[in-house]
């Protein structure tokens, strides 16, 4: 058993390796992702299981939009389906589920049936699920950057008391600009499939994260993957550029 103490607290994902896999077997794409919902459920049980507080999951980009159309149309519909089927399982195992990411993309329904889901769950404090859907990290910097810029604009009076608070501004009043702004960096963030970039990820959370990068791909990532990743990363030593 994995010392408590050496867990990650926030366990993030980018899931890869859907469509490789339905390929390997000879079945359709979306098979692959209706697979990858199946080790979704499998992480977050293992999570609650050992005691990891916030598991996120990479699931859709922003750079996604420019996928074929249906095959878009097709992933909207399973998340949505996906939500829905899932919430009395995560409400009754005290999971929390919130959504992060332009939801100005989404369809009305499905961020109805997110605002849904978030409200169901909201009082749940076993477990954080956070589901990154139409998400970039460029995209959040530059929401963020906006956001602040345009708070410190709000409470000025000429742009000399403006460009003083801005001046005095640090990165913790960037950071509370984020989407994330309220949840912990990722401790640990895996990427499965034998990918080794970041793709537009996270990139201000993950200034100081342990990566690792697995061949497995995700639709055959499940609890056995889920513990070697919780063992990895606790024979880990962080030292976030000090000495020990």
């Amino acid at each position: 058993m994995i010392d408590k103490d050496k867990l990650p607290r926030h366990i993030s994902f980018i899931m890869d390796g859907n469509g490789r896999w339905a390929k390997e077997r000879g079945k359709d794409r979306f098979q692959g992702h209706i697979e990858g919902v199946e080790s979704v459920r499998a992480c977050v049980k293992a999570a609650v299981e050992t005691g990891v507080r916030y598991l996120s999951v990479f699931a859709f980009s922003e750079e996604n939009w420019g996928r074929p159309e249906s095959e878009v149309h097709h992933l909207m519909d399973l998340m949505g389906k996906a939500m829905s089927a899932e919430m009395p399982s995560l409400n009754e195992n005290g999971v929390r589920f919130r959504v992060l990411g332009n939801r100005e993309r989404l369809s009305g329904g499905l961020r109805r049936e997110i605002e849904a889901c978030e409200a169901m769950t909201a009082a749940n404090t076993t477990l954080d699920l956070i589901v990154f859907m139409s998400y970039s990290g460029q995209w959040d910097i530059f929401q963020a950057a906006r956001r602040m810029a345009l708070g410190i604009l709000r409470r000025s009076d000429s742009i000399e008391t403006a460009e003083k608070a801005l001046l005095a501004s640090t990165p913790g009043d960037f950071h509370d600009c984020l989407v994330t702004a309220d949840i912990p960096d990722p401790d640990l963030i895996v990427r499965t499939s034998g990918e080794s970039r970041i793709s537009n990820y996270l990139l201000w959370q993950a200034a100081y994260s342990e990566w690792l990068f697995t061949d497995t791909l995700w639709p055959d990532f499940r609890r056995e993957e889920f513990i070697r990743a919780l063992e990895n990363y606790a024979a880990r030593d962080r030292r976030f550029g000090k000495i020990k």
